[in-house]
């Protein structure tokens, strides 16, 4: 019995992987330019963005859901991540997204599996740091992804700064011939990025939270007027440091492309800060571009 089932007339899902690589196939036989969208579901503003930009950009168009074990260490949030299909499908069904790809996990990771893809330097800092095994997890599923449904055009959000840099560098390194297109972020009104993590925050919490993307400002606005980077990081840690339920991992002002601590001012910078608030770790970051 074929397990792909009509949820609208736009809209269909598969769980199997060999019912959606056919479909991708057939897509582009027919001259269809397609576009994915890798989720681990519990979709927001921030997911259908991407589905927009995808939506725009290409003719056909993927959705994955799929909350990967892998990308998850020790003690983090894997069972206790938000999952609601039903409401994801709505979701893509509004968006006019053509297929949701959303397999099982002894599917995706048999219990013979032992190959797993890895990228080195860029993971062995900032994230990487915090949470060692997370990346390994990321490139993993991503790469079985662009085996399982080989879409032209990938789309990942620009919250995620170093993981859609990674997965950059696994594109380029292993001639992967898909397109990564990195989106920005989408924020709330006072300025916290959307994120599916945000649900655990109480009020007190979410008030809170909204200080990383002030710091954040912050430190572009220093950046803008000539600070040096040093100084900045120094202004961000004093600025989070205020709230006494704001634990920081990490708040730096790097290399935009390899992540490494700037120690002058550049034309291009990242600002990159990863906190707890609370029981829940909360990641952000945003550009610094000088006007030449």
């Amino acid at each position: 019995m074929s397990d792909v089932a009509v949820v609208s007339p736009h809209l269909q899902t598969v769980s199997r992987i060999g019912e959606i690589r056919p479909a991708v196939k057939e897509a582009q036989l027919r001259g269809k330019h397609v576009g994915l969208v890798p989720t681990m579901g519990a979709l927001h503003a921030g997911h259908l963005s991407l589905v927009e930009a995808a939506r725009r950009e290409c003719d056909y168009v993927v959705v994955t859901i799929f909350v990967n074990p892998l990308q998850f260490g020790p003690h983090e949030d894997f069972e206790s991540y938000p999952r609601c299909l039903e409401t994801d499908l709505e979701a893509c069904r509004q968006a006019g997204v053509d297929v949701v790809f959303h397999p099982a996990q002894a599917d995706i990771f048999p219990p013979s599996m032992s190959t797993y893809v890895e990228v080195a330097d860029l993971t062995q800092v900032l994230e990487g740091v915090c949470r060692p095994t997370h990346f390994r997890g990321v490139t993993t599923i991503v790469m079985k992804l662009f085996q399982i449904a080989p879409a032209d055009t990938a789309y990942f959000g620009q919250k995620d700064y170093q993981q859609q840099l990674v997965i950059r560098r696994m594109c380029r390194d292993l001639n992967v011939p898909i397109e990564i297109v990195t989106c920005p972020t989408v924020r709330e009104a006072d300025g916290l990025a959307i994120s599916s993590r945000n649900c655990h925050l109480d009020v007190d919490q979410r008030c809170r939270a909204a200080l990383i993307s002030q710091a954040l400002r912050t430190g572009v606005e220093r950046l803008e007027q000539g600070t040096p980077p040093e100084s900045v990081r120094e202004r961000m840690l004093e600025l989070l440091s205020e709230e006494p339920d704001v634990a920081v991992d990490y708040a730096t002002v790097a290399d935009p492309e390899t992540l490494e601590p700037a120690d002058s001012l550049q034309s291009r910078l990242v600002l990159l800060v990863a906190a707890r608030i609370g029981g829940t770790r909360l990641i952000d970051n945003m550009l610094f571009e000088r006007n030449p």
